[in-house]
This record gives C-alpha cells, structure tokens and sequence, in this order.
C-alpha cells in the first residue's frame, strides 16, 4: 500500500455506525462495495486495532472488512510507536479527563490512539463520528486530541463528498 496516496484512515464507528444507520448491507451494497474500491486504489485504509474490534463482532460487518484487509495499516511501526507514547503522555497530564478515560485511551487493544498515531504520522485525515467536545471528562473523543495534535478529521459524509461518490 503506497502510504503518501492515501488520504483517510477510517475510525471503528465509521463502520459500525454505517451498518447500524444510514449503509446497511441488505440495501446499500454499493457503500461498502465503494469502500472496497477506494481501498483498493489507496484511498482510504484503517488499521489493524480497528480490524480487530470489528471482527470481534462476528457479524455482517466482521465477514465484510476481511475483504477490506488489504486497506489496513500495520500499527507497529517505529514512528507510530514513538506518536502512541506521545498521545498516551499527553492524555496522562491532562487533567481534563478522569481517571476511567485515561484507562480506556491506554489500552492497547483499543483502536482510538493507534488511529491517531497513524494519522499523526503519515499526516492523514481521521474519518469519524466523533465531535469535538471541550468540557467532556469520561473519555477521551479523537477530535479532541486531533485539535492538540493538529490532525485534520471529518466525517463520513464529508469524504464521500470529497470522493463524489454515489449511488
């Protein structure tokens, strides 16, 4: 996968809402199917802790993103590495976020600071639901630390309009 074409790294609930919402699979086949495409050409990509929490859902949604497989980013990079430990260091000292935030956003399983490590690193756009909120004390939104982090990020909407996809 060529790193300097792609442009978005899709967040978990980009998926998961997608299928719960608006793109279910019995009607809008050609999402998913454009997804697999823009994948393919290098487009959009996630990584491999997303790919992980969804094929935990052994669903619909789990059988389809092993055709997207060949979209996802290895996370254990060096670079990525060092940009984890930055994020992990910056939500450590902020006092912001409670105890049960922090805990959450460190652990390693969970795809959210990986996802930002990755955009951080290759200077990509996250693709998420999530919005920036200022006050929030009970977790740690991506958005919010993107602001910190200067990393660009939209929503699903947002980049199938940047992509002219439809139906």
């Amino acid at each position: 996968m060529e790193l300097d074409k792609i442009k978005f790294i899709l967040d978990s609930d980009t998926f998961i809402r997608a299928k719960r919402t608006h793109y279910p699979f019995d009607f809008a086949m050609p999402f998913w199917n454009a997804l697999i495409q823009y994948g393919k050409e290098g487009i959009i990509c996630s990584i491999d802790k997303v790919y992980n929490e969804i094929t935990e859902g052994n669903d619909e949604l789990s059988e389809w993103i092993i055709s997207f497989k060949e979209s996802i980013i290895l996370t254990e990079t060096n670079e990525i590495i060092s940009n984890y430990s930055k994020l992990i260091n910056w939500v450590g000292q902020n006092a912001q976020y409670n105890q049960n935030a922090k805990d959450e956003f460190y652990d390693s399983e969970r795809a959210d600071a990986w996802l930002l490590a990755t955009a951080l690193t290759y200077n990509k756009t996250i693709v998420t639901h999530e919005v920036f909120n200022g006050s929030i004390t009970k977790r740690v939104p991506i958005p919010n630390v993107c602001k910190e982090f200067n990393i660009q990020y939209i929503d699903i909407y947002q980049m199938l309009r940047e992509l002219n996809f439809t139906f």
